[in-house]
């Protein structure tokens, strides 16, 4: 076999096995910032909602997943990659992934499920009608940081010094930043702000967190810190940290709470439109869904281990507490 047709054998092997049985389908471009090890259940959730609109992976669709593996910098290049492959749609997850995938191209349409303001992020012209080839939901990440900071406040209400743990890298910083500390003042709480983007500035941070004798901890929205929740984890019982972030599979891991909404709900939202869309739908006319489902987890185990008891109207408003 020529070395030119052995690559483009493996290059199209998503849907080599279809083709050659005569029946074509549309690939969809799944452009992600983590690993598969990851975010198995979010691909779960996606391919449930392709499912509800008649598509089935293998059957009559395929997927070309592209991990960005925790590096942002590679989304440029792996965007033009799918690009090139001509794939029928794009999915897209997180903006940092959104902006190379628009920057590629016009006319594939790309789905988004993103915590930023679409509108504000340049992405769609308005939320009722987005114009353009782009559409998809999102959860507003900025705006839930307010309730994240109300609720650490009334899980600590002895903690007057909190620490806001932010990826500078990310495009939502500067307004999730804004809206916290407005909050911490309307609270009469001090704020510190600690930029983080690698693993080595998570250590460094946290060690500036115990020089300052913050008393509890919010971590930022951002998928950087989702593929490190494990150190995360870590890091706040070593140092006996009372800490909220917005997933919950940090609280069940060890965090003491989570407020967010269901990245799960949302990625399945987004295959819906892109099902939706695979049947001649426009994304322009798609308006740009808001994810609803918001959770509450609260993990009593955490609580017991660093002597704190959790107000009984804070439980009976939680979704789940872990025991």
């Amino acid at each position: 076999m020529k070395r030119r047709e052995f690559i483009t054998l493996i290059g199209g092997a998503t849907t080599w096995p279809l083709v050659a049985r005569g029946q074509p389908i549309p690939v969809i471009g799944f452009l992600d910032p983590g690993s598969p090890e990851s975010y198995p259940d979010r691909l779960v959730a996606f391919r449930q909602g392709l499912k509800e609109v008649g598509y089935i992976e293998g059957e009559n669709v395929a997927m070309d997943v592209r991990w960005a593996q925790g590096r942002y910098d590679r989304f440029p290049a792996l965007a033009a990659e799918l690009v090139g492959r001509h794939v029928a749609v794009i999915f897209a997850s997180t903006l940092e992934a959104v902006l190379p995938a628009k920057t590629a191209t016009a006319t594939i349409p790309i789905v988004f499920a993103i915590g930023a303001d679409p509108v504000k992020a340049g992405l769609v012209a308005s939320f009722n009608r987005p114009g353009g080839n782009i559409t998809g939901t999102s959860w507003l990440s900025s705006m839930l940081v307010t309730k994240q900071l109300e609720l650490l406040h009334e899980a600590v209400p002895t903690a007057g010094v909190i620490a806001f743990l932010v990826n500078p890298n990310n495009p939502t910083a500067e307004s999730q930043v804004r809206e916290l500390k407005e909050a911490s003042r309307a609270l009469g709480l001090q704020l510190h702000i600690l930029n983080a983007s690698t693993g080595r500035e998570i250590d460094a941070a946290f060690a500036t967190l115990i020089q300052q004798r913050v008393g509890a901890v919010l971590v930022a929205s951002d998928a950087f810190f989702f593929g490190r929740r494990d150190q995360l984890v870590v890091l706040t019982a070593r140092h006996a940290l009372p800490a909220i972030f917005q997933w919950r599979e940090l609280a069940a891991a060890g965090g003491l709470m989570s407020y967010g909404a269901s990245r799960s709900e949302a990625y399945r939202q987004s295959a819906v439109y892109v099902g939706r869309i695979l049947k001649g739908a426009n994304p322009a006319d798609l308006p740009v869904q808001q994810a609803v489902k918001v959770e509450l987890v609260i993990n009593l185990n955490t609580a017991k281990a660093l002597g704190l008891t959790f107000p009984i109207p804070l439980l009976g408003r939680a979704d789940e507490v872990i025991e």
